[in-house]
């Protein structure tokens, strides 16, 4: 189940910094300078075995230049409707300003635990000026230095301790999740209409632990699964600039509660930044997927060519994941919808697959004999075994092999081609893991 956490505060305070310190296991972040990729505020941590997804609302700023308090308050409303624990990040060599004030005033009124984090506490001497920080009325500051990590793991432990408990949240059956995500305006709301408005009285709502993330149970024309429905297709923000954030959002939610996510792309407008982001989200919650090129009705030549190339560009654009089904329809005039639901349900078929090991070990090792890792260093690589594992949440292969730290990845693409060449594996990604036999 999603548990995210946001970090808030005013510009400059090391936010940025106290994010990327809290996701380095998985290296979410490239780069540092100011607007980078917008990809760049979401990110996965774990600490005491509990996974947290992070969001760091301070690169939202639209013009970070001048910064005003409407752009503060946007960022702190967003955060206390989404998250379930918010970090208020001030800088504690400049103390209180009047901008922390307005937003702990916001903060002091909402219903989600905050904890104040005092940062910049480089040289271990802010316990004298942390006592100014009470003054904000959220309980006790937690003096840390993002840059060099004191003080974290302190954090960290508090931030599990206010976590919401959260109640066993699987839906009654054990059926596929699959979830209807895009950039505003593509059609998710027509598509889910569309699917739903037939025979109302066969859907029923079991709202989910979260407050955004809602299954709709669909079982009719021979399907059943639970559509994770989330607010953000069902509440339309009021505000005009800050719509892409909120759609990631809430695309984050609605992606991490699913199994396989359709991904709708405007057909007359094509793959914009928004839509990559939202697919380095599925990739890196591993999910399965499906593309759905929706307003295809609008689109004035309907050549195969047209499709063709409007196909090769949306490989092109998430490459290197390449094997997952693209559909051209339309949930206005409901073309093609159920090709959508059918598809989906193979993809989240394809992600059960298990292949026997000799099955596996016949066809591999034919492909590894025909073309062997390259030596390293007058070293040669042999792979001897291998097995898939059981019960994996993504199809995972383990190769034994004798030197695992030399496989490269032009390698390890050659495999996992060789085995969606062999198995069906369409809308899912693999790993391939090399062990040391």
């Amino acid at each position: 189940m999603g548990r995210l956490v946001a970090i808030v505060g005013r510009p400059n305070v090391g936010k940025s910094t106290l994010f990327n310190r809290l996701t380095q296991t998985r290296a979410a972040i490239v780069d540092d300078t100011s607007g980078t990729t917008r990809d760049r505020q979401y990110g996965k941590m774990e600490w005491n075995g509990m996974e947290m997804s992070v969001v760091d609302t301070g690169g939202w700023v639209v013009n970070s230049e001048d910064i005003f308090e409407g752009e503060i308050n946007k960022q702190v409303q967003l955060a206390i409707d989404e998250a379930d624990v918010i970090l208020f990040v001030v800088d504690i060599k400049n103390g209180v300003t009047s901008l922390d004030d307005h937003v702990a005033d916001i903060l002091r009124r909402c219903r989600k635990p905050v904890i104040v984090v005092t940062n910049k506490d480089d040289n271990n001497e802010g316990i004298y000026a942390e006592a100014e920080f009470y003054a904000l009325g959220l309980g006790q500051p937690f003096s840390i230095s993002a840059i060099n990590g004191t003080g974290t793991g302190d954090l960290l432990d508090e931030v599990v301790r206010l976590m919401p408990k959260q109640a066993e949240e699987q839906p009654l059956e054990q059926l596929p999740r699959f979830a209807f995500v895009g950039r505003p305006n593509a059609g998710k709301s027509s598509l889910v209409n569309a699917l739903m408005d037939e025979e109302r009285n066969i859907v029923t709502d079991i709202a989910g632990t979260t407050r955004d993330s809602i299954y709709s149970r669909y079982n009719k024309f021979g399907f059943d699964f639970y559509l994770v429905d989330t607010a953000g297709i069902r509440k339309k923000t009021k505000v005009n600039e800050d719509i892409e954030y909120y759609s990631v959002l809430r695309s984050i939610r609605a992606i991490e509660n699913s199994d396989v996510c359709v991904l709708l792309i405007d057909a007359t407008r094509g793959i914009e930044a928004q839509d990559a982001n939202i697919f380095s989200i599925i990739q890196k919650n591993r999910k399965g997927l499906v593309v759905l090129v929706n307003k295809w009705d609008l689109v004035e030549h309907k050549s195969q060519r047209a499709i063709d190339t409007m196909e090769a560009a949306i490989r092109d654009r998430f490459a290197p994941f390449t094997d997952f089904p693209i559909i051209f329809g339309s949930a206005l005039t409901k073309q093609r919808i159920y090709k959508v639901l059918e598809t989906a349900i193979d993809v989240y078929r394809n992600r059960q697959t298990v292949i026997p090991t000799s099955q596996l070990n016949n066809v591999l090792q034919a492909a590894i004999q025909a073309y062997p890792p390259p030596a390293v260093k007058g070293k040669f690589i042999k792979i001897k075994y291998i097995t898939m594992l059981k019960g994996a949440y993504v199809p995972t292969f383990i190769f034994f092999c004798n030197l695992p730290q030399w496989i490269r990845d032009p390698y390890k693409r050659y495999l996992e081609n060789k085995i969606r060449e062999n198995w069906d594996f369409r809308g899912t990604m693999i790993n391939l893991f090399f062990r040391e036999k």
